[in-house]
């Protein structure tokens, strides 16, 4: 995006970057073919963590050419992908912003996981992004066509692609992708072939590569943080760290529209409260044993909306708790 300039002198204009990566309070904000380093304004740390800024934003920042640049503001967001922190059970972590497309990395041997495919696509949905399943190493699999319709049955919404990057077997199917201004998340396990895909279509080695360990086919973390890579053709690839797991909180919305027609079938049952367990007339019972919903994925997305509601509940009843606690502190004076 152009610059904005303001009445300030050149040498600290109004600019508008693209945040490419993030160290603890520090920022590198993308801007005209450089990387630029930053630091927050002070008002960012008044309204709370979850204003920063998160790799993929759009912000508008102060240059500094002397030194580190003022991020003032993050524009509004396309975009945003979000999943349960680990370490901090009742806050939402925000991943990526402003991504068209996921690509969710899984190759075809023992990395393979339906399960953790489902879930990366539930959040691409809930936020606002297209999943597509990229199932790479095909040359090591005998049976790709079964793989791909197996992960085509988890929902309409998803496109799938099998690629071998070393043989350029499929990559022709993905240029539509790589369009200028397009922008690309990649997310899957360590080893998956991520940096591998991106320095195929790139034509050159932009990221690092490392080998899968050959007794458990995973990999190391060639990728330790998130990293916007803008490539020559104008597009922009997000790097994620390789994540074998990924919970599930705030993500209703995204599972219902991954397993939309299941939501359509649960709207079909004689009662409105239907457990689907010995109710007659349930809609999804029927489909069950008609062949049209096999009972694995019905149970999947059971269990992907009950973890999520597990989360969520959690999540509210810790975040209750913290405030009520600061407004004791607050009250007599523990601060």
């Amino acid at each position: 995006m152009n610059s904005i300039n303001t009445n300030k002198t050149d040498n600290y204009k109004e600019c508008t970057g693209r945040i490419a990566s993030v160290q603890r309070n520090s920022y590198i904000v993308r801007y005209e073919g450089k990387d630029i380093p930053a630091k927050l304004k002070g008002c960012f740390y008044e309204a709370g963590s979850e204003s920063f800024p998160i790799v993929g934003d759009y912000v508008i920042f102060e240059m500094n050419p002397c030194g580190d640049s003022m991020i003032k503001s993050v524009c509004e967001r396309k975009t945003l992908l979000q999943r349960p922190d680990q370490a901090k059970t009742a806050v939402m972590q925000y991943m990526v912003a402003n991504a068209d497309y996921v690509f969710i990395v899984t190759s075809l041997n023992d990395d393979y996981s339906y399960n953790r495919i489902a879930r990366y696509a539930s959040i691409a949905i809930q936020g606002g992004a297209v999943p597509v399943a990229i199932l790479t190493k095909s040359d090591l699999c005998s049976n790709v066509g079964r793989y791909i319709r197996e992960v085509e049955s988890i929902s309409d919404k998803i496109r799938v692609h099998a690629i071998s990057a070393i043989y350029g077997i499929g990559l022709d199917e993905l240029q539509d992708y790589f369009t200028p201004g397009t922008t690309i998340c990649l997310m899957g396990s360590s080893g998956a072939g991520k940096s591998t895909l991106i320095n195929s279509i790139a034509g050159e080695e932009i990221m690092k590569t490392s080998a899968i360990r050959e007794d458990d086919s995973k990999g190391r973390h060639t990728t330790t943080y998130r990293q916007l890579i803008e490539l020559k053709n104008g597009v922009y690839v997000i790097d994620t760290p390789g994540m074998r797991e990924i919970g599930m909180a705030e993500t209703q919305d995204g599972i219902d529209e991954t397993f939309s027609d299941i939501a359509e079938l649960e709207k079909c049952c004689r009662f409105s409260n239907c457990r689907h367990d010995t109710e007659p007339g349930c809609a999804i019972k029927a489909a069950i044993e008609s062949g049209e919903l096999s009972e694995e994925r019905y149970i999947l997305y059971k269990s992907l909306g009950a973890e999520n509601t597990r989360n969520y509940a959690l999540k509210k009843e810790i975040s209750k708790w913290s405030k009520a606690r600061k407004k004791f502190n607050d009250k007599n004076d523990l601060y």
